[in-house]
């Protein structure tokens, strides 16, 4: 049976790794334990070197939003593979996470979660164009402080296979508050309105609630 909405998830507390790290890591760490215990070498490395993976993919740690009036800020870590102006003036950006960076997404502006549609799918390699329309997605609509409507698509990649959210329909969330996750590889892809100019280029890195991805022309509405 095909799952119909994303996994409902919390974000983390005091701790610097995400909740949902906790099911792969405790086992993982028990074996490698059990292992060293028993004097298992080959298996004692190949568990710890494995715990050591999920450990810095799973690591959430704070970060600071940036002070720019209007900004659209990353919604997550990775690299730009797609920005651009689209006809309507409107702007696309595209981030693809790989298996080493944070995989814990942002708010990228303050404001009220007004639609979310989640979408069942392939699991193409999410650094492909395709996987915008094929693959698991979870897309996310807000209604921001400003008036704005933005938009961004959470992507299940070609070994993540579960989006899960921290947030609902109709709550209000602040930049860069933590609102979901997606495990081991994947993309966000960013629907930003016309008005505003870009601030990053293909292969820039960016890091979830800090790089600015987009601000608002001079003279514009959104200024």
């Amino acid at each position: 049976m095909n799952q119909q909405a994303p996994i409902v998830g919390q974000a983390r507390d005091s701790m610097p790794i995400a909740p949902q790290g906790w099911p792969f890591l405790i086992p993982t760490a028990l074996l490698w334990l059990l292992s060293a215990a028993l004097h298992w070498t080959l298996a004692a490395w190949l568990l710890f070197f494995l715990l050591a993976f999920m450990l810095n993919f799973f690591r959430d740690p704070e970060r600071a939003f940036p002070q720019v009036p209007g900004a659209f800020v990353a919604p997550a870590d990775g690299k730009v593979i797609r920005a651009e102006r689209q006809k309507d003036g409107s702007l696309r950006v595209d981030i693809f996470m790989n298996v080493f960076d944070v995989h814990v997404n942002r708010a990228p502006m303050s404001g009220r979660i007004t639609h979310m549609a989640y979408t069942p799918g392939r699991f193409v390699n999410a650094s492909f164009e395709e996987a915008s329309t094929v693959n698991e997605r979870n897309r996310i609509e807000m209604r921001t402080d400003e008036g704005m409507t933005i938009a961004f698509t959470q992507i299940a990649g070609l070994v993540a296979r579960r989006i899960v959210s921290y947030v609902c329909v109709g709550d209000h969330v602040t930049g860069g508050q933590r609102i979901g996750m997606i495990r081991f590889g994947s993309r966000v892809d960013c629907e930003i309105p016309a008005g505003y100019e870009l601030c990053v280029r293909l292969g820039d890195k960016t890091r979830a609630g800090e790089t600015v991805l987009a601000r608002p022309e001079t003279g514009s509405d959104h200024a």
